[in-house]
């Protein structure tokens, strides 16, 4: 594995000889003047520190960074993912399990080279790729440190670990960057992602997106280890009562995006955020069954699906003292 990793070189490598790497981050640092680098559209001047529904302006915000054993076995490996997670978020999921550093002020404000330096430090400790959580917000601040991070010698994968709430313009500045996507589809409905993720936008974005990240990546393989290389790794997570939205999201993935999409449909899901507080959303404020679970994998199956991963959660402390869900 090791004289695999040596030989590997990462098309972002390429692009940054080519010049095309630091054209990219600097558009992409120039649309944050009237920004609309996610679905929001805000257009408000983030160079000027100017901040809306993200709450991050000139310079990203990072709550933690580390080798991360919780992930998919393919992006895991044995050395772990390199993660690092960025601090607030572009959604306000009322059950979201990271709501400590989604939805509440954590981590520390990072300079491109202080980003570029964490990748490196994460390669040094022997990472398979470098897992990118929560990077809506910031795919500018992103492209701004890989520069950095090429010139240090960078030549991991690079993994881009997301709630799919992203516009179709930031994608395209990251295509040939990224090598791995790793979208959430979390609901299928307007009135349930209004509700719950207090986004009406969010089912149409996420569509989109989607098939943005399958355009440029296709179908997830794997390396002669078992290690994820390049392609799309679908999660999404079972909700209590929320098998009608499974449902259309296993249907879309097989027809719309393809039967060879490789989905991790999760268990996971406990209350948390909003959940436990208020009343209204009492209908998610229970684990989901077994019975639950089972009937979303055969949901998936029935639609034509067949390439699944099973992912036991971890949970962390975050810098900001909370848990992190894996």
């Amino acid at each position: 594995m090791i004289s695999a990793v040596r030989d590997y070189v990462p098309n972002y490598v390429w692009l940054y000889e080519s010049g095309e790497l630091e054209r990219r981050a600097e558009q992409a640092l120039a649309s944050l003047e009237k920004c609309r680098v996610c679905p929001w559209n805000c257009e408000v001047n983030r160079l000027e520190d100017q901040k809306k529904v993200c709450r991050t302006g000139r310079y990203a915000r990072v709550d933690c960074y580390f080798p991360h054993f919780g992930e998919e076995d393919c992006l895991r490996g044995w050395k772990g993912s390199g993660t690092i997670f960025f601090a607030w978020c572009n959604l306000r999921c009322v059950f979201c399990q990271n709501y400590e550093i989604s939805q509440n002020e954590a981590g520390f404000e990072v300079q491109p080279q202080q980003l570029a330096d964490m990748m490196l430090k994460l390669q040094d400790m022997g990472c398979h790729n470098i897992n990118l959580v929560t990077p809506e917000h910031v795919v500018p601040q992103i492209l701004e440190a890989l520069p950095y991070a090429v010139r240090g010698g960078l030549r991991l994968p690079i993994v881009y670990n997301t709630s799919a709430f992203d516009s179709l313009e930031s994608l395209r500045q990251m295509e040939g960057i990224v090598d791995i996507y790793l979208p959430d589809f979390k609901y299928w409905h307007e009135d349930k992602a209004k509700f719950y993720l207090k986004s009406p936008k969010y089912p149409a974005a996420a569509r989109a997106a989607i098939k943005e990240m399958y355009r440029q990546v296709g179908d997830l393989t794997f390396d002669e280890n078992g290690l994820a290389r390049r392609g799309l790794l679908v999660r999404h997570l079972v909700m209590p009562g929320g098998l009608n939205e499974t449902r259309e999201i296993m249907r879309f993935l097989a027809t719309e995006i393809s039967p060879l999409t490789y989905v991790n449909i999760m268990d996971q899901y406990y209350p948390a955020g909003k959940v436990k507080l208020e009343e209204k959303y009492k209908e998610i404020n229970r684990r989901t069954t077994s019975q639950e679970v089972a009937e979303a994998f055969r949901i998936a199956r029935e639609a034509g699906l067949s390439r699944f991963d099973v992912r036991r959660p971890v949970y962390l402390r975050s810098s900001s003292g909370g848990w992190l869900s894996m």
